[in-house]
């Protein structure tokens, strides 16, 4: 059976490495959950960093941390849908909006239920996902202001999750304006202004974002101690917390060109034989006990550099094990490091265990 191990000092090191970074220029952050998809194992490891305050976009994801640590703070990374608004003011201390209708939603539930919900107003800074658009954001706050029962905690922007948009200094520098803008126009504070998420971190290293941004969202780095500019793993952090593990199920010497009438396979790619180089040749391969139900595998890479991924079906991936300096069997562990993406469809699959190194 294929696993997924979490080694907890790996993860213990990172989170420290990030906590000094943002404590030494006095910025808040929370620990983004959604990759762990709920498995509370994992949660537990995350809640026994002393993490204060996890963000996650699954409403029963929030439920299983109050569940652990009722003292978390909460945060809802998304714009409610209006069908989850009891929900959302139950376990979320604070939600993302973008909405006005839903927040008035998200009033009269805080009124039902007795109690302040915190709201991030998400600003559209070119990404062209969330957000309200900038020439119309000092009228949103104003109308937000009036609502019972209802805090605004600051404002924020999401950059990089669809277009692509890197947040630039001069883009944070915006983002520091709208605050001064609205402080100015209401005569009030904004305890947050939320810069992004783990994109964000090479520029908090170079001391480039402004003083105003003084709060953050970070899963990848925390998990993948990863350099989203560069793709590189930055200096003093691990990028192996997670590896997946899967069993040799068989070995065989196999031809390289498929034999017989060719259509699309269960993925709906056809065979090229453009892949071929020599059509009289074989390998040696190997067949692993997991595929396309559990991961993707353009997502994971073999710590052993002489295997090459060759496809995966829905229960198993073929991998060439030809030119491995190792002696595999029947048996045999593979391991693979993971992306991002890689490590989200393996822990989003209930049919692979879950383990702690």
């Amino acid at each position: 059976m294929a696993f997924v191990k979490l080694y907890r000092e790996k993860l213990r090191e990172n989170y420290q490495y990030l906590d000094s970074i943002f404590k030494s220029r006095d910025i808040n952050w929370g620990v983004v959950s959604k990759m762990l998809c709920g498995n509370v194992i994992y949660l537990k490891e995350i809640i026994d960093l002393g993490v204060k305050e996890i963000h996650d976009s699954r409403i029963s994801n929030l439920k299983k941390i109050k569940d652990l640590n009722p003292e978390i703070q909460t945060v809802y990374i998304k714009p409610p849908a209006q069908r989850s608004i009891e929900r959302i003011v139950r376990y979320a201390d604070v939600s993302f909006n973008t909405e006005i209708y839903t927040i008035e939603l998200l009033s009269k539930e805080a009124q039902k239920q007795n109690k302040i919900h915190k709201i991030i107003i998400m600003v559209e800074m070119g990404d062209l996902r969330e957000g309200v658009m900038g020439e119309e954001l000092v009228e949103f706050y104003g109308k937000v202001l009036s609502l019972p029962n209802i805090e605004i905690r600051g404002i924020g922007t999401n950059l990089n999750c669809l277009s692509g948009v890197m947040p630039t200094q001069d883009k944070l520098i915006q983002l520091s304006l709208y605050k001064q803008l609205i402080e100015a126009k209401f005569n009030i504070k904004i305890p947050w202004v939320s810069g992004g998420t783990s994109v964000a971190v090479p520029l908090i290293l170079k001391n480039a974002r402004p003083m105003a941004v003084n709060h953050f969202r970070i899963g990848e780095a925390l998990f993948f101690g990863k350099d989203l500019f560069t793709g590189k793993t930055i200096k003093g952090m691990y990028n192996d917390v997670f590896k997946l593990f899967a069993e040799i199920i068989e070995i065989t010497e196999k031809p390289n060109t498929p034999i017989g009438e060719l259509g699309e396979n269960v993925a709906g790619n056809t065979f090229s034989m453009q892949q071929i180089d020599d059509f009289s040749s074989s390998s040696l391969r190997a067949i692993l006990d997991i595929g396309l139900l559990d991961m993707q595998p353009q997502y994971i890479s073999s710590d052993d550099m002489d295997i090459l991924i060759i496809d995966a079906s829905s229960d198993m991936l073929v991998v060439d094990i030809t030119f491995s300096k190792k002696n595999y069997k029947v048996g045999d562990l593979i391991s693979f490091n993971l992306r991002y993406m890689g490590a989200l469809y393996l822990l989003n699959s209930g049919y692979i265990e879950k383990k702690i190194g």
